[in-house]
């Protein structure tokens, strides 16, 4: 008898002191502001060396992830987009280039001084035909806010980008100069009001027209998105930079007979997109990536096809099949849970490398956590996400005994400002115990 009272005892003792008690305490320490009493938390926390679950707090429950959506995006972009990405294709006559667009944002942006596709127009003496026979997209996202048009984080999305969708209205008071870059035809006029005092660009809701309020700052910038126009304003914009016409031509078809063969020019290395994407969490560039992934995989630029493909093949087996409609998570439409976000990051590591990740990745005092974890900082490589009443952050965590763990945090109707150090303190007392 004593010796079965023994064992319950070790048993129960076990339990108090398991894993998943130990962290659920800490969880409801972390998590217990009264920011946080309406929110809801979810947590994954998982050991892939065992294969085991350390910690769930309603990690299959869907949440909206913000940004980690771009995870996913990611995704598709190291199993589609090869080594290299594919500036342009075209096909030619004796007189005449098609151009295929293959939605590469980096073209003409300005963070990339080197332009291969640029060059080879410039070389060319043919006349330039420009079509997007292969875009099958709007140019904003599902479920984006439509509000929001004139802020430099949601560019419209398109066949042909053009110095990253944006126009740039620089105002130099100090030396009486004000230019837009690239230099633009468009309809521009100043702002009547005098009392506002600080320099702001505004774009017409529905043409490519720009209010001007001048400000006192000696030197100001701004980036506004222009209206794309299928690939309408991209041939206007290269006007002045190839230095003659492109043509457009909607219904010119890539596979016209009429053509040569198909010739390939490669832009740059993928992780230079991939890098600043992640770091930085830009919308253009992770909107571009899945629109480019359908592109290699279908020769068509559609979120829902290459969405739903990837769903059923390459990510069948995700815990919960999650509610995808962008590649950026701007939209609130989007719905993951935080086992879908290990699962993902566990599969990413098997497939393509930690350490590759590790590079593509913030960690801390860099990028989107360039505030965060910056006490010994290289021990968590993560990605953010960020919309009003929602925080995320899902990544890899190297604990002190040199023990990998992948996490998941989603955390919607959020109202505590200060959730993201209380992130923060929840992993670094994870990071020391296990």
């Amino acid at each position: 008898m004593k010796y079965l009272l023994w064992i319950l005892f070790a048993a129960l003792a076990a339990q108090a002191c398991s894993p998943a008690r130990s962290i659920g305490s800490s969880a409801g320490k972390a998590f217990s502001h009264p920011g946080l009493v309406s929110a809801q938390v979810g947590i994954c926390l998982y050991d892939p060396a065992k294969a085991a679950y350390l910690y769930e707090q309603q990690s299959n429950k869907y949440f909206i992830p913000a940004s980690n959506t771009k995870l996913f995006s990611l995704y598709a972009g190291l199993k589609y987009l090869g080594d290299s990405l594919v500036g342009l294709r075209y096909r030619e006559t004796d007189t005449a280039l098609l151009l295929i667009p293959s939605g590469d944002p980096t073209f003409l942006h300005p963070v990339y001084t080197s332009q291969p596709v640029m060059d080879f127009l410039k070389r060319t003496d043919k006349s330039l035909w420009l079509t997007d026979a292969n875009w099958h997209e709007e140019a904003l996202g599902a479920g984006w806010a439509w509000d929001d048009y004139n802020g430099d984080y949601m560019p419209e999305r398109s066949a042909l980008p053009v110095y990253g969708n944006v126009i740039r209205w620089v105002q130099d008071s100090a030396s009486s100069s004000f230019y837009s870059i690239p230099d633009i035809n468009w309809g521009v006029r100043f702002s009547a009001d005098t009392l506002k005092r600080s320099f702001y660009v505004e774009r017409d809701l529905h043409r490519n027209a720009f209010e001007i309020t001048e400000g006192a700052a000696s030197h100001k910038v701004q980036d506004v998105p222009f209206i794309t126009d299928g690939i309408a304003s991209a041939a206007i914009l290269l006007k002045d930079t190839v230095g003659r016409t492109v043509f457009t031509r909607h219904e010119l078809s890539v596979s016209d007979r009429r053509w040569g063969a198909i010739h390939v020019i490669h832009s740059r290395p993928v992780d230079s997109l991939f890098r600043p994407m992640m770091q930085h969490s830009d919308n253009f560039f992770a909107e571009q990536t899945l629109l480019m992934a359908g592109n290699e995989r279908f020769g068509q630029m559609d979120d829902a096809r290459i969405i739903d493909t990837l769903l059923n093949t390459d990510l069948k087996d995700l815990p919960q099949r999650p509610y995808w409609v962008d590649g950026s998570g701007l939209s609130r439409n989007d719905l993951f849970t935080p086992r879908d976000f290990v699962w993902l990051l566990n599969k990413m590591k098997d497939e393509f490398g930690l350490p590759r990740l590790k590079r593509i990745l913030p960690t801390g005092g860099t990028g989107t956590l360039s505030n965060y974890y910056k006490k010994d900082s290289g021990y968590i490589y993560a990605k953010t996400g960020s919309l009003s009443g929602v925080v995320a952050l899902s990544g890899y965590l190297m604990t002190k005994k040199d023990r990998l763990l992948i996490f998941s945090i989603l955390i919607n109707n959020n109202s505590d400002p200060a959730v993201r150090r209380k992130i923060e303190r929840f992993l670094e007392g994870i990071r020391e115990k296990y």
